[in-house]
C-alpha cells in the first residue's frame, strides 16, 4: 500500500479490532500486545524510515492522519506507537552515525520497536530543562549507565531505549541507545494512571548497564532541530474525540425514552450539542492538518518559523478534544459514567493530553513572545 487513502482504510479496519479489545485492556491495566503486533505485521512501524535507507518516508501530514485513525480505535495504542514513529525519523534528522542507522533501520523493518526514555521522577518532563539524574560514565571503550526513567511508553515490547544521561565529570548530556536484553536494564511495572492504562508506561532502571562506545548516539544541548513528529500527540487525542463523537451520535440515534416520539437525536438541545461537536472537530482537524502540510511544504531554513504553530496546534487540538468528549457525555447523560460505556474511558484518556509536551503554559508563553516581537 503506497498511498494515504489505502493506508487509512487499512488502519480503519485494524482500529475496529483495537476498539473491541480496548475495554479489557483498560479494565486490566494490561498492554495491547495484539494491536502492536498487527501494526508490525502491516509494516506500519517502519513507515517513517527515510528514503535514504529504503524506507517509505511518509510525511508529517500522513503520519497525523494515520495516528488519528488508530486512536479512534484505541488511544493507548496510538500514543504508544506514535512515540516510536517519531523517534525512528528523529534518529535520521538528528544525524546519528550512518552505519548505526543502517543497523537500526534494518531491524526496524523487521519489526523492532524504539522509544525515548527521558522523563525522571526528580526532573519531570525533559522539556522543562532539568538535568538528568541518570548518569553515563566512560570506562575504556564502553559506557556505564546508571539511573531510573519513568513514563516509558510501550516498555513491555520495546527493543531499544534512547536514554538521556548526564556524562560524569562534565557538564554534558548525551543520548545513549540501550538494547532491551542488556543485563543492566530492568523494567518495573509502575504504571498506575487512570488514563491511557494500556500504554505500559513503566519505570525503567539502569544498574551498571554497559554499552559499546558507538551507542553514545548524540550530545544534547545547543540548537536542535525542531521535532514536528510530536504532532502525533494531538492526533491521538483528536482520534479519541472522534471516537466519543461516534458514540454520542450512535446513542442519540438509538435512544428513545417513552417521554418522546422518536429518538433524542430529534431534540433541539441534543442537535445543538451534536452541531457544536461537529464544529469543534472541523476546526481542530483543519488546524492540525494545515500545520502538518505547511511543515511538509516548508524549506528547511523556514521550518523554525513554524515552531509556534506546532505548539499551538497541540494546545488547541488537545483542549478541543477534551471539550468534545465533555459534550458527548452531556448528550448521553448519566449512562456515560457507566463502567460499560466507552465514554468514561475516553473522558479519562483525553485528559492525559494536558500532560504531554509541549505543556499549555509553555505554549502560551511562546505565543506571547511571538506576538510581542512581531508588534514592536
Amino acid at each position: 500500500m503506497n498511498n494515504l487513502s489505502e493506508r487509512l482504510m487499512a488502519m480503519g479496519k485494524l482500529a475496529k479490532g483495537f476498539s473491541e479489545r480496548a475495554r479489557e485492556v483498560d479494565e486490566n491495566g494490561s498492554f495491547p500486545y495484539e494491536n502492536i503486533k498487527e501494526l508490525q505485521e502491516f509494516g506500519y512501524t517502519a513507515l517513517t524510515i527515510p528514503a535514504a535507507y529504503d524506507g517509505k518516508e511518509i510525511s508529517i501530514y500522513e503520519m497525523v492522519r494515520l495516528q488519528e485513525a488508530i486512536a479512534i480505535g484505541d488511544g493507548s495504542t496510538a500514543l504508544s506507537i506514535g512515540w516510536h514513529m517519531g523517534v525512528v525519523r528523529n534518529m535520521f534528522e538528528n544525524k546519528w552515525d550512518a552505519a548505526l542507522l543502517d543497523e537500526l533501520y534494518t531491524n526496524i523493518k523487521n519489526g523492532a520497536l524504539v522509544n525515548s526514555a527521558a522523563t525522571e521522577p526528580q526532573t519531570g518532563s525533559p522539556t522543562r530543562g532539568g538535568r538528568p539524574q541518570t548518569t553515563a560514565e566512560k570506562k575504556g571503550d564502553s559506557w556505564v549507565i546508571n539511573g531510573r526513567k519513568s513514563f516509558t511508553s510501550m516498555s513491555p515490547m520495546l527493543d531499544y531505549f534512547v536514554v538521556s544521561a548526564s556524562i560524569k565529570d562534565t557538564d554534558e548530556v548525551g543520548n545513549f541507545l540501550i538494547k532491551r536484553n542488556n543485563p543492566g536494564l530492568k523494567i518495573k511495572e509502575t504504571w498506575d494512571s487512570i488514563a491511557l492504562r494500556g500504554t505500559g508506561s513503566h519505570d525503567v532502571f539502569f544498574e551498571e548497564a554497559v554499552i559499546e562506545g558507538k551507542y553514545m548516539v548524540e550530545k544534547l544541548g545547543g540548537p536542535r532541530k525542531v521535532n514536528p513528529w510530536l504532532l502525533h500527540i494531538p492526533a491521538c487525542y483528536l482520534g479519541i474525540a472522534g471516537a466519543a463523537q461516534k458514540e454520542a451520535i450512535r446513542f442519540a440515534k438509538s435512544h428513545s425514552p417513552n417521554s418522546i416520539t422518536g429518538t433524542i437525536s430529534e431534540l433541539p438541545a441534543v442537535r445543538t450539542k451534536i452541531g457544536e461537536i461537529e464544529l469543534k472537530m472541523f476546526t481542530a482537524k483543519h488546524f492540525l492538518y494545515s500545520v502538518s502540510q505547511k511543515w511538509d511544504a516548508a524549506k528547511e531554513d523556514e521550518q523554525h518559523l513554524l515552531v509556534p504553530e506546532l505548539s499551538a496546534a497541540k494546545h488547541f487540538v488537545t483542549n478541543t478534544a477534551i471539550e468534545v468528549v465533555d459534550l458527548a457525555m452531556r448528550i448521553v447523560g448519566a449512562r456515560s459514567l457507566s463502567a460499560s460505556s466507552p465514554l468514561q474511558r475516553y473522558y479519562r484518556d483525553v485528559r492525559a493530553g494536558l500532560h504531554n509536551p509541549p505543556m499549555d503554559d509553555m505554549t502560551i508563553s511562546q505565543l506571547a513572545d511571538k506576538a510581542l516581537k512581531e508588534n514592536e
